[in-house]
């Protein structure tokens, strides 16, 4: 396959965050072709140690936009204040915050991590960092596919109530 560098550098150059999304529903197809392009993302030592979980299920995302609704509260709190040129973010996070169960998938990326001393060298090379060539994989992608994405966290800041919603370890 030859990459078509004018279609390459469109998509890269036309990635952007997308929070105002429909609620159209995605096929499962295109939720594959994603978790495919996020599985071909380089990772540190080759561990290859991600894992996804895409989140359809109304009560789920109902319970996850919770989550959302008390992070993006304090994230509101700062940003407004502090930074009023920022009032276009804020209108999207505070229309993600509002519209959070509406999300078609929500795509959730989980890296597994060694359990190595924190004062241990070989500890950086597992501390999360191989997780962002996959999710960035995944934006493109989305954006290729004619898919509205964006990378969000702030609901998952609460980790012992995320981990067990999504039933993780």
């Amino acid at each position: 396959m030859t990459i078509d560098e004018q279609n390459l550098s469109y998509v890269i150059h036309h990635t952007r965050a997308m929070r105002r999304l429909k609620s159209d529903p995605v096929p499962e197809q295109l939720l594959l072709e994603l978790v495919d392009a996020a599985n071909q993302g380089p990772t540190g030592s080759n561990k290859q140690n991600a894992s996804w979980i895409i989140v359809r299920d109304a009560e789920q995302k109902k319970k996850l936009g919770e989550l959302n609704r008390i992070a993006v509260h304090g994230y509101i709190d700062g940003v407004e204040s502090s930074a009023p040129e920022r009032a276009g973010i804020v209108k999207a996070v505070k229309w993600q915050r509002d519209h959070f169960d509406e999300i078609p998938a929500i795509l959730i990326l989980c890296l597994t991590f060694d359990s190595l001393p924190a004062d241990n060298w070989r500890a950086g090379a597992g501390a999360g960092g191989s997780i962002w060539p996959a999710v960035q994989n995944v934006l493109l992608t989305a954006r290729s596919l004619g898919l509205g994405a964006a990378l969000t966290t702030l609901g998952l800041s609460n980790r012992p109530a995320a981990k067990e919603l999504l039933g993780l370890p």
